[in-house]
């Protein structure tokens, strides 16, 4: 069989010479921020503000839409 196309086939893959100089995966920098723990109940608990204070918005918003268009609706039927 011949392979047409390929003019030169090199079979050899050569590694790179820098294998005494890898890093360590566990920086001890990098794991001292990993150490401070935090607590669930504090991460639930600024969720649900923060959601609270977007179903106020929310809420707000739809009353107030609400609110004109049955002005609008009183308005245009005198």
């Amino acid at each position: 069989m011949n392979n047409k196309g390929f003019a030169d086939n090199q079979t050899s893959i050569e590694t790179p010479n820098d294998t005494g100089m890898t890093e360590k995966p566990l920086n001890s920098k990098l794991n001292a921020k990993f150490k401070e723990r935090v607590d669930i109940n504090v991460l639930k608990s600024k969720l649900k503000e923060s959601e609270n204070k977007e179903f106020k918005k929310n809420l707000y918003i739809l009353s107030s839409l609400i609110l004109i268009l049955g002005f609008l609706g009183i308005y245009l039927s005198l």
